[in-house]
């Protein structure tokens, strides 16, 4: 086997990393109250896999408020004071690191030419929120975020540039891998030819991703091929 090509790994935070207890959707519903008088403004559709921003713009949208980028922050900045509140709140039980994850990227961590980062369309406060609680954001030194860019190819592309920047590698050199858990996880690895690692941890079963196109699918990752697929796979 040759060398193995420059890698940068990044991970999804909802779903994937962690299950927060339904802390981000109640700050979100709460921000709309707070701010427009409105909890329901998110009831209709599924948040999965959708950044940050674009779940304000369509929560606007169908309250009848105009979601100019000015609407879209103070939501958002409102969001992020209730973020902190709601997530201490939540039970243990409910809070929690996803099996095997903790592990994963101590591993990718401890390996030469691996670059591990987080692509999430969490803003990045909202990450570091959501991630202090379990102690794992200080092991993710970069990222794509929802506040790099709305849409999540292009936060994805975002990731992995700065992911290629720490490791002094060409982006088109490198090997890019995303882990997630919804088909728009899928599609934004492949939107910027990357692979795809999905996990069973969220919304959608492991088949299901493969069927969107991942490269591999596990329950989670104490999956017995989930390390290998990460640290050695296409």
């Amino acid at each position: 086997m040759g060398a193995m090509r420059p890698t940068v790994l990044l991970f999804d935070i909802d779903g994937t990393l962690v299950t927060t207890g339904g802390a981000g959707r109640r700050s979100m519903a709460l921000a709309f109250q707070a701010l427009h008088g409105r909890l329901d403004a998110c009831d209709s559709f599924s948040m999965s896999g959708m950044t940050d921003r674009a779940i304000v713009r369509k929560g606007l949208d169908i309250i009848g408020v105009h979601p100019s980028s000015d609407a879209i922050s103070a939501v958002i900045d409102s969001y992020l004071l209730h973020l902190t509140q709601e997530v201490p709140l939540v039970d243990e039980r409910d809070y929690r690191l996803h099996p095997g994850m903790r592990e994963a990227v101590e591993a990718a961590l401890s390996r030469p030419g691996f670059a591990v980062g987080l692509g999430t369309g969490n803003v990045r406060q909202g990450a570091r929120i959501k991630l202090e609680r379990v102690r794992i954001h200080d092991r993710f030194s970069f990222g794509g975020f929802g506040c790099d860019h709305e849409d999540r190819v292009e936060l994805i592309r975002h990731g992995a540039q700065s992911g290629a920047n720490l490791l002094g590698a060409p982006l088109q050199e490198c090997r890019v891998v995303v882990i997630g858990d919804t088909p728009k996880d899928v599609a934004a690895a492949k939107g910027i030819g990357a692979s795809c690692i999905g996990v069973g941890t969220g919304n959608f079963t492991p088949d299901s991703l493969l069927s969107c196109g991942a490269d591999y699918a596990f329950p989670d990752f104490t999956a017995r091929e989930a390390l290998a697929a990460l640290l050695d796979g296409r």
